[in-house]
């Protein structure tokens, strides 16, 4: 990976640990993901006139995409309503490099380097160390279902994230790709909100409308930087480089939403680290 790939990748990180913060803080998470979704559909819809129409052979992988994206996001709410930010957001990001790996091992024919590998696993298990070492470390007993939600939702990232890698290598444009596939996922989660909340929706959008807001445009640009990026370098790594989300989705948990931190999740960003270098040198 290039230095700007690698930049473009940990803004990426950034941003997308700050709209899952701002979906979070929202106690009613069908009302924060229709706002996402929704300023996500509307941000498509604009950069549309100003893109090229992806390929023809782009479009299985789009509609895929969009239908694994939706997935993600019902699972994704389902884990913010059981357990801590600070938790379910690394686990479900810790999961998606290793499955990443495998899947782009067998569909894209990307296999690492034993350094790439040993880097990836690293990278990997300390991700995981920073949600599941915290755990054990607070002495709380763990939540089951919300850790089976957020291990889904590390699994149905690691599939669109292989599903994009191929489609918008296809599309001819990352930016076409982006703009479509944001405007096919973005308007399912709305739609669904009207039929379940009718006439009420609009009423209980309306405290949190610029909230929500500014987190689906955060969500745009941050997976606009994932995609360009997958046409620039191999999918594994870009997966695991991304996933330092982690370390900044544990600093918000702890500095905004009050949640332990603690030695443990110190010790498991440094086995993060070391992963990512490793994976980088190679």
């Amino acid at each position: 990976m290039t230095p700007l790939v690698v930049v473009a990748v940990l803004i990426a990180a950034v941003t997308h640990a700050s709209w899952n913060a701002i979906a979070h803080g929202i106690r009613d998470q069908l009302l924060a993901f229709t706002l996402v979704g929704g300023a996500g559909a509307v941000c498509g819809l604009v950069l549309l006139p100003f893109t090229p129409l992806p390929a023809a052979g782009a479009w299985p992988y789009l509609v895929g995409s969009a239908v694994l994206h939706v997935v993600y996001q019902m699972l994704l709410m389902q884990s913010f309503r059981l357990g801590e930010f600070g938790q379910m957001y690394p686990i479900a990001r810790g999961t998606a490099p290793l499955v990443v790996t495998v899947l782009a091992a067998l569909f894209v024919g990307e296999v690492p380097g034993p350094w790439a590998l040993a880097g990836v696993a690293l990278a990997s298990a300390g991700l995981l160390g920073v949600a599941l070492w915290g755990l054990r470390g607070s002495g709380a007993r763990p939540q089951w279902p919300a850790l089976l939600a957020a291990l889904a939702t590390g699994l149905s990232i690691a599939s669109y994230t292989t599903v994009d890698g191929l489609g918008v290598r296809a599309s001819g444009s990352s930016l076409g790709y982006i703009a479509w596939l944001m405007l096919l996922e973005g308007v399912a989660i709305p739609v669904w909100a009207l039929t379940v909340r009718r006439r009420q929706l609009l009423v209980q959008l309306k405290p949190y409308a610029l909230r929500g807001a500014a987190g689906g445009v955060l969500s745009v640009f941050a997976y606009g930087l994932v995609l360009w990026a997958q046409t620039q370098a191999a999918l594994a790594p870009i997966a695991a480089l991304r996933e330092s989300s982690i370390i900044v989705g544990a600093a918000i948990g702890a500095l905004f939403f009050k949640e332990r931190f603690g030695a443990p999740r110190i010790a498991a960003a440094g086995l993060m680290v070391v992963g990512i270098g490793l994976m980088l040198h190679s």
